[in-house]
């Protein structure tokens, strides 16, 4: 698993790629703790892409369901974008849907999470 990361206005998306399982999920949690502490009221906005994740295990989604917990008690805001199928279904049959907003791409989730990072995701990206 890889994460990386690009800033659209006060929108942080991070990038994961790969598979996120128990030999990734600490790395993730790593990544993700660093990152959720500024995700607050005001704050960044989170836009996990998972467009190159190709599975996701229950310890992953453990280490999601931290976050968005995380993030909620701190008021921030931080949303899923582009679910491989695979990857869709496993969040509908554990209804992870139901705990993150899930969109169908990154331009998407910043159009309704933040409209500066989505001017600014548009001018990078020919939009």
């Amino acid at each position: 698993m890889q994460l990386t990361q690009e800033r659209y206005g006060d929108a942080l998306v991070l990038n994961i790629a790969g598979r996120v399982d128990n030999s990734t999920t600490d790395g993730l949690k790593a990544s993700l703790d660093e990152h959720v502490t500024s995700c607050r009221a005001g704050g960044n906005r989170l836009v996990l892409d998972f467009s190159k994740v190709d599975y996701i295990s229950s310890v992953g989604l453990r280490v999601l369901m931290l976050a968005a917990r995380q993030s909620r008690e701190q008021g921030g805001i931080i949303v899923v974008a582009a679910l491989q199928p695979v990857v869709r279904e496993i969040f509908e049959i554990s209804r992870f849907n139901l705990v993150f907003q899930c969109f169908g791409s990154v331009r998407e989730a910043l159009s309704k999470v933040s409209p500066a990072g989505l001017a600014v995701y548009d001018s990078t990206h020919g939009t």
